[in-house]
């Protein structure tokens, strides 16, 4: 069957398409519908059904006699250490942490917040919830104390599972002593923390409260897999975007099952003894979908990497991955290919490795620039795939479905929707424009399974949040536009869509055109306040390593190429070279904080932001070029 087959009996008939691919997954009990509407637009999935996420991950692969498969094999470059754990130890080890878990009270519906570095103890805690219907919620290592805290008093956990430190690039990072203070700061306190030592910083126990992870699951009775309904949530997970507070995403454990083993094989074209690696974190929605889950509902093996893709020792650590565990399929952000472009233009370590085992490479996170995607084209010489979706929708909107047929590749573009995504662009009053033309983009509802239900004890915040502006859909946040083709194109968040003279302009279309200049490794464009136009645009510049020529030369050069690739409607004028851009940990860029400092409002530290000092960088850049004194 080619795509456009898939999508039209999709289309056809959602409900049968939703039951046939339920029948790959291991129910309990196996659903007799799969569309529940009774409470339109709050919609639902396999309600009926019982299941258990753990069983589908782990305990299958074992009883189907894979169990001496690695499951998951641990990368450390800054330990230099490697370790494969195999199905059937996993299954061991969840089953003996899930034990002692439901010994000290752990139950069908209790929350545990796991607050981890990347080590395979984290994808453990995560099963072992799992296994016992509890509900977890991750939250990034690392994480600062308050922010910590405010997740704590929305999930109310009744255990907290921590490790004592996680490992940067030539530093340790304790983290026993932020969940101290987290614990302090939230009104809920929970009944224990559960911590794993790690040798690089032991952490002080405190007394009747925190426990050791090997201690405290010593002659414990391994728990058995509990059934949950189809909509009991497999996990809460916050996202706050950039700003405001964090909003708790809920994940109905049936369709995050069908919806993740649907798009192993038929978008990532992964299955049995294949070995995945997404590059991300637990922390993340990608560490949740495809560094836990999705690899291991479909009998993947699955890598967790501990290291940067730049300085863990260098460039190459990525090659060197691929190379020695023989990645078939490997997922990362487009920021972490900028990074490695920025430090080796010219793609010399890759030579060094043998890539022969990699048929793919997979970008989301942060719009993928036609720059990035060509280089990596040129170097890899496998597909390069574009992609899109968000922590909301668990698994991917739009893309190239490698595992039902190879489309034609539109540079700039994330390809088509996947089945159970109708997405149109939207004028403001909520109709379809025409093709070609900038919309707001919004997915028809229902949403398909593995998509959010609703926000943790915030019914209304959901429907106000992405429901309300334009009834019958969802409302992405995001702007871009459909071709005559049906490709979709994402251009920017609908916030970064500036309006300079009654012109409404992406500066995502910018920053595409900056980033094919030869000396620019990453750039981002803002829209700052001006009293004539309304905005304006204004570039940031990070440069090549070795680029030796002088900065106002290739501001000069970039503003050239903006004037003659968009046209002076575009107003671009004024462009700075930094060295780095505010991100948050996951990779994107903080353009909105970045705006306010132009603008000189006050701003609320992002809490996901990477290192706050590159913001004291950007105000000295702004300062420079007068504002926010204009």
């Amino acid at each position: 069957m080619t795509y456009r087959d898939v999508y039209a009996s999709w289309k056809s008939d959602p409900e049968s398409f939703w039951m046939d691919a339920a029948r790959s997954i291991g129910w309990v009990k196996p659903p007799t519908r799969a569309l529940n509407d009774a409470r339109a637009p709050l919609y639902e999935w396999f309600t009926d059904a019982e299941v258990n996420a753990c069983w589908n991950a782990v305990d299958r692969h074992v009883e189907a006699g894979r169990g001496s498969q690695i499951a998951i094999i641990h990368d450390s470059p800054i330990t230099h250490s490697t370790k494969g754990i195999t199905y059937a130890e996993l299954r061991d080890r969840v089953a003996s942490l899930a034990g002692a878990l439901r010994a000290k009270g752990i139950e069908k519906g209790d929350r545990v917040i796991i607050y981890m570095p990347m080590v395979p103890e984290a994808l453990e805690a995560m099963l072992a919830c799992a296994r016992l219907g509890a509900i977890h919620s991750v939250v990034f290592g690392g994480f600062a104390a308050n922010e910590l805290a405010v997740r704590i008093d929305d999930a109310t956990p009744k255990a907290i599972i921590a490790a004592s430190c996680g490992l940067e690039p030539g530093r340790v990072v304790p983290y026993k002593p932020l969940l101290d203070a987290a614990i302090e700061l939230a009104t809920h306190k929970p009944d224990f923390c559960v911590i794993l030592q790690r040798e690089q910083q032991v952490a002080k126990l405190v007394e009747g409260r925190d426990v050791a992870w090997h201690s405290f699951q010593y002659g414990v009775e391994p728990a058995e897999c509990v059934p949950v309904s189809g909509d009991h949530p497999a996990y809460v997970l916050y996202t706050s975007g950039t700003t405001g507070a964090p909003k708790g995403v809920v994940r109905p454990t049936a369709g995050h099952l069908v919806a993740l083993n649907w798009s192993m094989q038929n978008f990532f074209n992964c299955g049995i003894g294949d070995v995945f690696w997404a590059a991300s974190d637990v922390g993340w929605v990608v560490g949740h979908s495809y560094i836990c889950y999705g690899p291991l509902i479909a009998g993947c093996t699955t890598i967790v990497f501990e290291g940067k893709p730049v300085g863990t020792p260098d460039a190459g650590t990525f090659w060197r991955v691929i190379q020695n565990h023989k990645v078939k399929t490997f997922f990362t952000a487009p920021t972490a290919f900028r990074a490695i472009k920025r430090e080796d233009p010219n793609g010399e370590l890759i030579k060094d490795y043998n890539l022969k085992s990699l048929k793919a490479l997979y970008l989301a996170g942060e719009r993928a620039d036609p720059d990035t995607i060509m280089w990596a084209q040129r170097h890899l010489n496998v597909p390069v795939i574009d992609h899109w979706w968000q922590t909301e929708t668990g698994w991917p909107i739009a893309g190239n479905p490698l595992g039902i047929e190879e489309l034609p590749v539109k540079i700039g573009s994330p390809s088509v929707p996947m089945p159970g995504y109708d997405v149109q662009a939207l004028d403001e009053g909520g109709h379809s424009v025409a093709p070609g033309t900038l919309g707001a983009i919004a997915i028809k509802l229902p949403l398909p399974p593995g998509t959010l239900s609703t926000l943790w004890h915030a019914e209304e915040r959901f429907k106000k949040a992405y429901l309300s502006h334009f009834p019958g859909y969802y409302e992405t946040g995001d702007a871009g536009y459909i071709d005559e083709d049906g490709y979709l194109y994402i251009m920017a968040r609908t916030d970064d869509v500036i309006n300079v003279a009654g012109h409404r302009l992406s500066t995502g279309a910018m920053e595409e055109v900056l980033a094919s200049h030869r000396d620019v490794a990453e750039c981002a464009v803002i829209g700052v306040a001006d009293q004539l136009k309304g905005q304006m645009p204004l570039g940031f510049l990070c440069l090549n390593k070795g680029t030796n020529r002088p900065h106002e030369d290739v501001v000069k050069e970039c503003v050239k190429l903006v004037r003659d690739q968009i046209g002076p409607v575009a107003a671009f004028k004024l462009a700075c070279v930094v060295d780095r851009l505010p991100k948050t940990r996951s990779g994107k860029i903080l353009r909105g904080t970045m705006v306010k400092i132009a603008d000189g409002e006050a701003f609320k530290m992002p809490a996901t932001i990477d290192d706050p000092a590159i913001l004291d960088e950007i105000a000295v850049a702004l300062k420079a070029l007068g504002y926010p004194a204009r």
